[in-house]
């Protein structure tokens, strides 16, 4: 088995509405940008995976193949919510770990330009009693129940649930963490929104779901991003420039629920990706304290408060504090979305989890241009979806 995976190519395109592609043309200028990137074609590649929500039943990466290259390699179509994306890196990583093959790719791609709200579960129709059956056992969907199974709600929902039990999450707070982000997408050129907003107006805008208004929401959209890993072994046989270039996956981990009574019916997104954090440090043998930057899911600005605490990125309780101190802003100690976030990059979402990668390797190759974080050698990617699955990939920096 390999003892190392490294990526050697990367990209994403520029998020926002593209009419005039579909999406396998999309899939198609990442997958072609990231073998460039990376200084290989796909007669290297060893595997394929790609990721695809909305047309997950289509065979995208069958239909991909058709347009940058049909060599008989393994594909594999992945469908996992938001976490999509990190999940089909993490299937080449895994092919390449094993033994498979020395080079694999990875694709994620949505179009979602003007899909409006997307829900969590179907309403069933009212009635005065409802009988438990089927595999749901006593379960049932919520929405039109009690609250929402739309994505707005269940992460407001989530927000003021963390300021209830430890204070201090209140509007104003979250529409800071939104006005963050939004400064932050004013330095990167590939975002869905590059526009900073002030306090006022983000306060001021449409209420989707309280306290979440517009622009403390993800922005659905169109886009693509892809991968090439290769094992180090292979790294090695390349030339100065492609090894300068590589970004170590020191740690790749995917998690789901764990059993809990509550989580049958409300989701938490809480326990898996502190148990994702957990793994993935040890596997890096990094801690928080360690990283330079971090790219996170922030779906909703009340998503992006109570994972602070999920990725022990302040101590337990503390995420409002931490928010408070001014070390997530680009100049701060631990940078957090310096790409502007899902609220203005956008979140096509099975491109997301390789998106938020990609973002991360452009800073370890110092090559982020105007908003790149000096210095930096470790970051972390992290994607959440409901139903529930979360990836965290720790990354580093080559050593030459």
């Amino acid at each position: 088995m390999s003892d190392s995976v490294w990526i050697l190519g990367i990209t994403m395109t520029k998020f926002g509405k593209s009419p005039e592609k579909d999406v396998i043309d999309l899939a198609s200028e990442a997958a072609l940008a990231a073998l460039a990137d990376g200084g290989v074609t796909m007669k290297d590649v060893g595997i394929l995976a790609a990721g695809n929500l909305m047309n997950a039943s289509a065979g995208i990466g069958q239909q991909l193949q058709k347009q940058i290259g049909q060599t008989g390699i393994p594909v594999y179509n992945v469908a996992n919510a938001c976490a999509t994306g990190a999940t089909a890196l993490r299937t080449a990583v895994m092919a390449v770990k094993a033994g498979e093959c020395d080079v694999g790719m990875a694709v994620g791609v949505e179009k979602l330009a003007g899909a409006g709200l997307l829900a969590g579960g179907n309403r069933k129709a009212d009635g005065d009693s409802w009988t438990p059956s089927g595999r749901y056992g006593s379960v049932a969907p919520l929405d039109g129940r009690v609250g929402t199974e739309t994505m707005p709600g269940v992460f407001a929902q989530i927000g003021m649930e963390y300021g209830h039990r430890y204070g201090g999450a209140d509007f104003e707070l979250f529409a800071r963490i939104s006005q963050k982000n939004h400064a932050h997408s004013t330095l990167n050129p590939l975002a869905a929104y590059s526009k900073k907003m002030s306090l006022e107006e983000i306060m001021g805008d449409v209420m989707i779901a309280y306290p979440n208004t517009r622009p403390m929401c993800s922005a659905n959209c169109d886009g693509a991003a892809a991968a090439v890993v290769v094992s180090e072994a292979k790294l090695r046989m390349l030339d100065p420039d492609q090894r300068r270039r590589a970004v170590k996956i020191s740690a790749s981990v995917l998690t789901t629920d764990p059993w809990e009574e509550a989580c049958q019916v409300l989701p938490n997104v809480n326990t898996l990706t502190r148990n994702a954090a957990a793994k993935a440090y040890e596997q890096a043998g990094v801690g928080p304290e360690d990283l330079d930057l971090v790219e996170l899911h922030d779906c909703f600005a009340t998503a992006e408060l109570v994972h602070y605490d999920n990725l022990m990125l302040c101590e337990s309780g503390g995420a409002v504090d931490f928010f408070n101190s001014g070390v997530t802003w680009r100049d701060g100690s631990i940078p957090v979305n310096v790409s502007g976030g899902l609220e203005s990059k956008g979140h096509p979402i099975a491109a997301t989890g390789i998106a938020n990668i990609w973002e991360v390797c452009h800073h370890l190759r110092g090559e982020a241009g105007d908003r790149q974080i000096e210095g930096a050698s470790v970051g972390l990617a992290h994607v959440i979806g409901l139903g529930s699955a979360c990836g965290v990939h720790v990354l580093e920096k080559a050593a030459a």
